[in-house]
């Protein structure tokens, strides 16, 4: 499906695009032949990420587009919206992917704490998707929407409680608005990674060597995520031959999730001389 084609001539908005898992995607959306709007809140990032991308893959100036926006500001994400459809066209693809995260025992948060986090995941993203989606549905128009979340999104995770709160938000937005702008072309879906180092997010999450091998031992494939391989979901979900996945949120996490929903996962611990000895105190047991 990876053809040099795939993403021909769509615009797709990629907001955090300057840095991290946004800037892996929006790299790979231009591979494939999009044309790329990236924002964040900070120019000089933007405008250096947008410069490498065009060195890299030799593109027109043209191709990929810098504006920085708050996107916790409703008159900022209008304006922003209003810049790159001037540059473009119009939109075909929104990516939201804005987010802030960071580990503390919940009884240590302000609300302040709280505040940081849900303006940026979830009211960002509503702000986003609403602005967005009005305008398509005003000029009849089709169009994508990926948002990023997580796996705990569903299950809820201790000390990171904004971020699983917002994101929870951020699921039930998307399978929301599957089911009613489905009958305007609007296609919703999310993508839930499990661990992708990034230099931002990995320095805040996992500070310490001891903290980020314990998430390796959650993994059932030892390993944590490689960048391409989530930019590869990525650029299918928003393509066309994606086009009847609409309200589903995918998973990339090296079955992390799923092995800690599991209650016995915890015996992989066990030696296989040990297992010997459980096996006989079993059968004594019966």
């Amino acid at each position: 499906m990876f053809q040099s084609d795939l993403l021909k001539d769509k615009v797709i908005l990629v907001t955090g695009g300057g840095t991290g898992l946004g800037r892996a995607m929006g790299e790979r959306f231009l591979e494939l032949g999009a044309r790329l709007a990236i924002t964040s809140r900070r120019q000089e990032v933007l405008e250096q990420a947008a410069a490498e991308m065009r060195e890299r893959l030799q593109l027109s100036v043209d191709r990929v587009f810098a504006t920085t926006c708050d996107v916790r500001d409703a008159d900022a994400v209008h304006a922003m919206l209003d810049a790159v459809t001037a540059h473009f066209g119009r939109i075909d693809v929104l990516v939201n992917n804005a987010a802030g995260n960071f580990i503390s025992p919940t009884e240590r948060l302000s609300h302040r704490a709280f505040d940081s986090v849900l303006g940026i995941v979830l009211h960002g993203t509503v702000y986003c998707s609403l602005e967005l989606g009005k305008r398509w549905i005003a000029a009849g128009q089709p169009g994508t929407m990926l948002n990023i979340v997580t796996t705990y999104a569903t299950t809820g995770s201790g000390y990171v409680v904004p971020s699983a709160v917002a994101k929870a938000g951020v699921v039930a937005l998307t399978r929301s608005l599957a089911a009613e702008w489905g009958k305007y072309g609007i296609r919703q879906v999310a993508l839930a990674p499990g661990p992708f180092p990034t230099e931002g997010a990995w320095s805040r999450l996992l500070p310490t060597k001891e903290l980020a091998e314990g998430i390796l031992q959650r993994i059932p494939l030892g390993r944590v995520g490689e960048r391409p391989e989530l930019a590869n979901l990525a650029a299918f979900l928003v393509s066309d031959f994606a086009g009847y996945i609409n309200g589903d949120v995918v998973t990339i996490d090296g079955g992390e999730w799923i092995y800690g929903a599991g209650q016995f996962n915890i015996l992989d611990a066990v030696t296989a001389e040990q297992w010997d000895i459980l096996r006989e105190m079993t059968k004594r047991g019966k």
